[in-house]
């Protein structure tokens, strides 16, 4: 029954348009006193957007016929007329005209220049204010007043970007509801919890006050009043501690700090690994955890095993069913007892010959959009994949420095310079395969981009390289395409510089379905490793998280001498801009940058500022071995049911119970039959869903 409605939902389209909430830009305020006398702000003469919500089903699983559907809310500014400025389009402003109507297009828009910024502040305030009057509403629906709200609301924050959540429910709650400012405060810490997903400093959120005042004054008064009570208390605090004041403060050079916001307003904060929690509490936000101790907490991350094992690996799932029953499908410690069967030859033989049939997946459904790609620039026996046979190493992910394209591409070009120097064939063929983006206005990552593409041509041009080394780049990755590589995967590559990597979830993902990981002790690398255990997690490689933080604090990180003393490290370094692999003036150009980047800096930064050379070597060592280990078929098959076997700790299901437990404080409650009964119902009566 399940797998019917799970393909029935997923053809149909059932996203139900429902009331819609109103959003307000700009203006001029009034001030006036609520109820409790406390200030407040009318807006006059303000832009108002119109936010439409649709509603989504997201169907649970379950064995009973009860099994629970949630609802995902999404917002559209797009299908409300009223937010195109028919005034400034007939003045010849057309740019202007649409630009409401285009909020909720693009999540994330390309921030580098005035009109991005804005648009994206205006989309990051649209999605927040939209689902807290959604929030409010429908708790007034249920309960007739806001008494109950601290209660029975939890709001998280994911990441810095939502951070206004903290300044709008403030606002809504003294605006709309007479709650006075410090009553408002201990209503919104009681509600909100704020997720952090990054160490590094430069993706904590900021905006330019005369921005923000511009486009939000009342939030911006809010903000400030917030700012003032905050400082008093960061006085009181700590008294003999004046420079905590400039650490602390919301405002710092004329940007409002989101991530502060985001820490005052809440009562729980949690990083999304055991380290990268405490890179949080011992560096990212030092002084708040000397504010506020015990606010900080660690969920690590999960994935759920039932998409990203059951759905998209299904030869795999029945084998372990097969082995040790159904039960690790809603509880994932189950799949540990997948260990016993590691060293069962008929066991290990089916799961070499399953990642087969995978690759052969990948194979059928990417090959002919990569043959079409890039046909008419080599020969006709032109392939896009390496047979089945090969290594399939798997780098899945957002385009970043810090988790080092870059350094795996390098490592390619070694092996090639290998090849080609004894023109002898490689006992082991490998097939690199890359996905991800690169954000719109991230030069250095499109370069990379630039450079993993230049060395493809080169490997392919090259008779016998083309033979035992080529590269995929999979262009448009996403949910769908990640279910087809992942299953497909040998080796994935965790190797983000160690203290950069918030957690990960390809990690987890790659893993359950077979990949053993090359990686540093980075993220929830480290906790895989422990859960695994050391003796079956062959490819750690790479400096520490401290010995990488003391590098940059101390600067004692010489990257010219190393390149100098290491004629491989030269020799790479060189080929970026010796014109051997750039062919164009734009790949000239774009190799040129990745090598300053490494011996001078860019963006301000020092020379190779997340360690890829001082990390090359560690990793270009660690890579052999996993060509030693992977030329024993049944030795490696055996790596990796003991991989798998290890993962039970790293489901969703896990991470929202801690959540539950540690930072929203509720508990399972059994469903409701008659509100089941009434969402039936009001599905049925939109006619575009039948629940049988």
């Amino acid at each position: 029954m399940i797998d019917m409605l799970y393909e029935y939902f997923k053809s149909q389209n059932f996203n139900v348009k429902r009331g819609m909430n109103n959003v307000h830009f700009n203006g001029t305020m009034k001030r006036r006193f609520n109820s409790k006398g406390s200030e407040v702000y009318d807006l006059y003469q303000s832009e108002e957007v119109r936010a439409l919500p649709f509603d989504y089903p997201i169907v649970g699983y379950s064995n009973a016929s009860d099994f629970p559907v949630l609802t995902l809310r999404i917002w559209s500014t797009k299908d409300s007329p009223r937010n195109f400025s028919l005034q400034r389009f007939n003045a010849g402003d057309t740019g202007t005209a649409s630009e409401n109507t285009c909020l909720t297009d693009v999540l994330y828009p390309n921030d580098n220049h005035e009109t991005g910024k804005r648009i994206r502040l205006k989309q990051e305030f649209l999605l927040v204010t939209a689902s807290l009057q959604d929030i409010i509403n429908e708790h007034l629906a249920l309960y007739g007043d806001m008494e109950l709200f601290a209660d029975k609301v939890r709001i998280q924050i994911n990441d810095t970007h939502p951070s206004l959540a903290v300044v709008e429910l403030i606002h809504l709650l003294m605006h709309h509801h007479e709650k006075s400012f410090e009553e408002a405060i201990d209503i919104t810490r009681s509600c909100i919890s704020y997720t952090n997903h990054t160490v590094l400093k430069e993706a904590l959120e900021e905006w330019n006050v005369n921005r923000m005042k511009t486009l939000l004054p009342r939030q911006y008064e809010i903000i400030n009043k917030l700012n003032e009570y905050f400082i008093r208390q960061i006085k009181k605090k700590f008294p003999s501690q004046p420079q905590k004041i400039e650490e602390l403060s919301f405002i710092k050079n004329e940007q409002v700090k989101m991530a502060n916001i985001a820490i005052f307003g809440s009562h729980k904060v949690n990083g999304v690994a055991k380290l990268h929690s405490e890179l949080l509490k011992n560096y990212v936000f030092k002084d708040f955890y000397e504010m506020y101790p015990d606010r900080f907490t660690n969920v690590t991350n999960g994935v759920t095993q039932r998409r990203w094992l059951l759905t998209c690996n299904p030869f795999l799932s029945q084998l372990i069913s097969e082995k040790i029953g159904y039960d690790w499908i809603l509880d994932f410690t189950k799949i540990k007892k997948f260990g016993d069967f590691a060293f069962d030859k008929e066991t290990q033989e089916r799961l070499l010959e399953i990642k087969k049939l995978n690759k052969k997946h990948l194979i059928d459904q990417v090959g002919p959009l990569l043959y079409e790609r890039y046909k008419n620039q080599y020969d006709a026996d032109y392939t896009p994949f390496l047979d089945v046979d090969a290594l399939y190493d798997v780098q899945i992910k957002r385009i970043h420095e810090y988790k080092r394209q870059f350094m795996n591409a390098l490592h390619i070009l070694i092996l090639f310079y290998e090849l080609i120097d004894t023109n002898t064939p490689r006992a082991t063929k490998r097939m690199f395969i890359f996905a991800g983006k690169a954000a719109p206005g991230y030069e250095l990552a499109k370069a990379v981009i630039t450079f993993i593409y230049c060395l493809s041509r080169a490997i392919e041009n090259h008779p016998l390289a083309r033979n035992h080394l080529k590269i995929a780049f999979i262009e448009n990755y996403n949910v769908s395409k990640a279910e087809i590589i992942i299953p497909a995967a040998d080796l994935s590559e965790q190797i983000s510089t160690a203290s950069t990597e918030a957690s990960g979830t390809g990690n987890m993902k790659l893993t359950i379905n077979g990949a053993l990981t090359i990686g540093t002790d980075d993220g929830a690398n480290i906790e895989m490793k422990e859960a695994v255990t050391e003796a079956f997690w062959p490819f750690s490689f790479g400096a520490s998280a401290e010995e990488n933080i003391q590098m940059a604090h101390n600067h004692s990180y010489q990257v010219n001498d190393l390149i100098e003393s290491n004629p491989l490290l030269s020799r790479v370094v060189n080929a970026l801009i010796d014109g051997s692999l750039a062919q164009t003036e734009d790949e000239k150009k774009a190799l040129k940058f990745l090598h300053s980047s490494l011996v001078d800096g860019v963006y301000g930064s020092p020379p190779d500022r997340y360690f890829v050379l001082n990390d090359l070597m560690s990793y270009y060592q660690t890579q052999k071995k996993v060509e030693t280990i992977f030329e024993n078929p049944n030795l490696w098959a055996e790596f990796v049911i003991k991989n798998i076997a290890g993962m039970g700790y790293f489901s969703v299901d896990r991470s929202i119970d801690e959540y539950a437990k540690k930072i929203w404080k509720i508990e399972k409650m059994p469903m409701d039959l008659n509100q089941l009964a009434k969402v039936k119902k009001e599905y049925s009566e939109m006619d575009q869903c039948r629940i049988y």
